[in-house]
């Protein structure tokens, strides 16, 4: 399956089996705000504002079996996750 067969370009969003609404860039930004949170140099204000972003984006992911084929290496960001 090719990205556009999953999400066509003209679409945004998807709602998957059990109703969770994700938006199309929904794993990017979860992979960039993984880096940034695990990042020893990140500011704190700036770390708190990718958690939430992180915390927020966990119904998704898991609606989408992100967690399901793909492990987190962060023992720390696992620990995130686990905890919400």
């Amino acid at each position: 399956m090719r990205a556009e067969d999953f999400l066509p370009d003209h679409e945004n969003r998807m709602q998957t089996s059990d109703g969770q609404v994700v938006r199309k860039g929904t794993i990017g930004a979860f992979l960039a705000n993984a880096r940034i949170w695990s990042d020893a140099g990140t500011a704190t204000v700036a770390r708190v504002d990718v958690e939430n972003d992180i915390v927020d984006s966990l119904p998704a992911l898991r609606s989408l079996g992100l967690f399901d084929v793909c492990a987190v290496r962060d023992e720390a960001l696992q620990r995130l996750i686990d905890e919400h």
